[in-house]
């Protein structure tokens, strides 16, 4: 009898455990979709303090030409005037967590100039996120640009 309680015991307990980490997994999914949408709606806003929170000082971010940019130029290039977003609309994402690790993909629709020139157009992206002291920071981006027919 006692074989069958403790059994019992542990087949509830690896349940526990399972759903506790289902849900976990599920919450930070849902944290992500968020900050994707916030990130996209600050790159419209030039919200500067917004994306100093959520990127990484080692930040890096491949355009969709393989143009690789740091933090600090992409801040540039936005405060400038130089990158100029006006609309930016994300979706068709898909988060997979890692742990404190986490991989974003999705589709960005962009209307932007960059140095007086219109680059607009459709990009798939990912996003490389490290959850560090509580928060999620993304680390890397990378996008490809969606040809236009």
């Amino acid at each position: 009898m006692k074989r069958i309680a403790i059994a019992v015991c542990v087949v509830v307990l690896g349940f526990g455990v399972a759903i506790l980490a289902q849900t976990k997994a599920g919450s930070a999914e849902q944290e992500l979709l968020k900050l994707e949408q916030e990130w996209a709606n600050a790159l419209v806003k030039s919200d500067m303090a917004f994306l100093d929170r959520i990127r990484a000082e080692d930040y890096t971010w491949t355009d969709t030409q393989g143009v690789v940019w740091t933090k600090a130029q992409g801040d540039a290039s936005l405060t400038s005037g130089e990158d100029v977003i006006s609309s930016c609309v994300t979706d068709d994402m898909k988060v997979r967590v890692y742990g404190d690790a986490a991989v974003v993909t999705g589709l960005q629709t962009m209307k932007e100039t960059l140095k007086g020139k219109d680059i607009s157009g459709q990009m798939r992206f990912t996003d490389t996120w490290i959850k560090r002291d509580g928060r999620w920071q993304c680390v890397a981006s990378h996008g490809s640009k969606i040809a236009q027919e």
